[in-house]
């Protein structure tokens, strides 16, 4: 079962809200978070650090995603949980 939530994020001394789906994933989960007009998943990778992945048709589509906020909503992952 997935569940919806606000995601808190600092960013450049800016306190910001994203939606972000937790979504069970085999035998873990992977956490979704809407940035702007792009859906970017966040895994856990093999070194148990939070790796984002972006869709093929948003990076065709040119939607960017600032690498800094990135690491910004994964370092809120972690505080998180």
């Amino acid at each position: 079962m997935d569940e919806d939530f606000q995601l808190p994020v600092t960013y450049k001394n800016e306190e910001l809200t994203f939606p972000a789906r937790l979504m069970h994933y085999g035998y873990g989960f992977r956490i979704e978070v809407m940035i702007g007009e792009t859906k970017v998943l966040f895994e856990r990778d093999e070194e148990r650090s939070w790796r984002a992945i972006m869709n093929y048709e948003d990076v065709q589509a040119d939607r960017k995603v600032n690498p800094e906020l990135l690491k910004a909503v994964a370092t809120a992952i972690v505080t998180l949980l």
